[in-house]
């Protein structure tokens, strides 16, 4: 997690730290479009991810709970 000009900045690694899921699902819901990416580093290529991503993998959470498909879920919050 790095602070950028007061803004949090989260890596996929720092997102599956911050919610308990591996790296592979978060890159998974990458990969299926449930999550965004808001930026890249110019000279590594890290996709960068904000407060409102963690807020939204959360939310996944609760709906993979409530037993929602990745389908359902993606329909939900479009």
């Amino acid at each position: 997690m790095t602070v950028l000009h007061r803004r949090t900045i989260y890596l996929v690694k720092d997102l599956a730290r911050e919610t308990g899921e591996s790296v592979y699902t978060v890159e998974h819901y990458l990969r299926r479009g449930l999550l965004k990416e808001f930026g890249r580093g110019p000279h590594t290529n890290y996709r960068y991810f904000n407060q409102k991503t963690v807020n939204r993998l959360k939310e996944i959470q609760r709906l993979r709970v409530e037993g929602k498909s990745l389908k359902e879920i993606k329909g939900l919050l479009g």
